[in-house]
């Protein structure tokens, strides 16, 4: 038995710098600061943070006025942005700015007079935060189905664009890319992809290591998108993947007739976690472990000036 490791994975530089403003936070003003959502979907990564004294919230009621509450890495909606100045309270804003990216995407093709086709998962706190950029004039696709049913009025010529939220399928992404340009061959996309670099990396190494691997297993939890879809990649290229937040979580019957293991971690996933994966699979196949010193892919965020 082998065991190989995905290169990269794990955190990316928007996670590190969602997570490093709560810490700052917590430093700077004391416990409790509040967060609104989960700062990345990773139960470890929140867990870990609420013992530090972090305050996970749903919306900004629960919020006591004049607090001080960090948007998550996954951005909110302008009247999110309102509520908040309404209620004096102090705002850090962890939203990764490749997800801001896309927001402005949004404002500049609104004020052009474009109707915005989101390509994304309904209910994901991304998609509600960029749907949010915009009274009117966005319409949201999770499919080619649902490009093709889409309903636009009687003008199918009308100006449109599209937006994606960052952490899809690339071949997903591109193929209702396909179905929306072939349904309004005008429309506008943004000038460079919106799925964000660290999916598409992540993405290309777990196709790679798939080809080499009987069995993946992805170090993630359950409402991540970025790691539900390496699993589905490793899948879609023939190997059997499973998404798992501990080692605990693994079944040892699933490596039944496999000869290479692979392990990879979605973008919110901590280094410590591969780590303690990694050692648990060694210990269940007697397998060496590989080296698992993390890959630098040489990008980073600032933190809020008032933070750094």
């Amino acid at each position: 038995m082998e065991i190989l490791l995905a290169n990269p994975r794990g955190f990316c530089a928007g996670v590190e710098r969602a997570i490093a403003i709560v810490e700052r936070a917590l430093e700077k003003f004391g416990a409790p600061i509040y967060v609104r959502h989960e700062v990345v979907h990773n139960r470890f990564v929140v867990d870990k943070l609420k013992a530090k004294g972090a305050v996970f919230v749903r919306e900004l009621d629960e919020v006591p006025a004049g607090a001080t509450v960090i948007f998550s890495a996954h951005g909110v909606s302008k009247a999110v942005r309102a509520e908040a100045g309404a209620r004096c309270l102090r705002v850090f804003d962890a939203t990764c700015p490749l997800v801001t990216k896309v927001h402005l995407e949004v404002e500049r093709h609104r004020k052009h007079g474009r109707e915005v086709i989101m390509i994304g998962h309904r209910g994901h706190p991304e998609v509600e935060g960029t749907m949010g950029q915009a009274e009117g004039g966005m319409h949201l696709v999770e499919n080619v189905a649902d490009a093709a049913a889409l309903e636009v009025g009687a003008d199918e010529t009308a100006p449109r664009a599209y937006v994606t939220q960052t952490t899809l399928s690339v071949d997903d992404a591109a193929s209702i890319v396909a179905a929306l340009k072939e349904r309004f061959p005008a429309i506008v996309g943004p000038k460079k992809d919106d799925i964000c670099y660290a999916t598409q990396n992540r993405q290309d190494a777990v196709r790679r290591l798939a080809e080499r691997c009987d069995v993946i297993i992805v170090v993630g939890s359950s409402n991540s998108s970025n790691s539900n879809r390496l699993r589905e990649v490793a899948e879609q290229r023939g190997a059997r993947a499973y998404l798992v937040d501990r080692a605990a979580e693994i079944d040892p019957g699933w490596f039944a007739g496999a000869q290479t293991l692979g392990v990879t971690a979605g973008a919110s996933a901590p280094a410590a976690l591969v780590v303690e994966v990694v050692r648990a699979l060694a210990a269940l196949t007697g397998a060496a472990p590989p080296d698992t010193a993390p890959h630098d892919e040489g990008v980073t965020f600032p933190l809020p000036a008032a933070l750094a």
